[in-house]
């Protein structure tokens, strides 16, 4: 089993439904304007904007960037205490009691997909009661980043096991594909051929970002029709 994701560019639209999808599930830190401004924003499912041509044949493109929970990942190589680490599922996971805040881990990062908990979350008024009770808040000094929702994967499988049967397809999916409404995120089971991720994987579209330096992103984009 390897748990992996397809985003179809020729359906995103860009909306950031599944950036705002992202911070609501995991819980994840709004931080004020000033701190953004000082590139402190927390960040699991990024919305990054690339500009092609010149005016006025500009064309400007939007598509989201998670984790690529490579195969190879760079950052669990770095880490001195072992606190990131690839499962047996090859979702690359943190144990944030373990993180000493070294950012190692940041700095290995070719993805840039990692953010650093700068001060003790807060949240306005009455929104702390709004958290997801199964998703853990992550403490000062720590650094945190996409887990492909693998908090649902868990319940997924308990609930499949109190059922006597196997983990099926839509059990298990993530805060961002479930929100999209161009269906452009689909996740899966790379190594499943029912799962739609797997021929989608394998399509005449199917690239990956940064291919070239070996990590083998389990984000694989499908390139936009011309």
């Amino acid at each position: 089993m390897k748990w992996g994701m397809v985003i179809d560019l020729q359906k995103c639209t860009g909306c950031g439904e599944c950036v705002a999808a992202c911070k609501l599930e995991n819980n994840v830190a709004i931080v004020e304007p000033k701190e953004a401004e000082m590139g402190r924003t927390m960040l699991w499912m990024d919305m990054l904007t690339v500009y092609e041509g010149e005016y006025p044949r500009l064309r400007v493109r939007q598509f989201p960037r998670p984790c690529m929970h490579c195969e190879h990942p760079p950052c669990t190589k770095v880490c001195p205490v072992r606190a990131t680490y690839k499962n047996e599922e090859g979702i690359v996971a943190q144990i944030y009691p373990q993180c000493i805040g070294c950012r190692y881990c940041m700095a290995a990062c070719p993805y840039t997909v990692k953010s650093f908990n700068w001060y003790k979350p807060e949240w306005a008024p009455g929104i702390r009661e709004t958290a997801n009770p199964d998703v853990s808040v992550r403490p000062v000094g720590v650094v945190e980043k996409c887990t492909f929702c693998v908090h649902r994967l868990q319940k997924a499988k308990e609930q499949a096991k109190s059922e006597g049967r196997n983990l099926r397809e839509g059990d298990f999916q993530t805060a961002c594909a479930e929100s999209c409404p161009a269906g452009a995120i689909v996740f899966g089971d790379l190594e499943n051929t029912s799962h739609r991720v797997n021929p989608l994987s394998r399509s005449p579209r199917a690239t990956r970002l940064l291919e070239d330096l070996g990590t083998e992103p389990k984000v694989i984009y499908l390139k936009e029709v011309d």
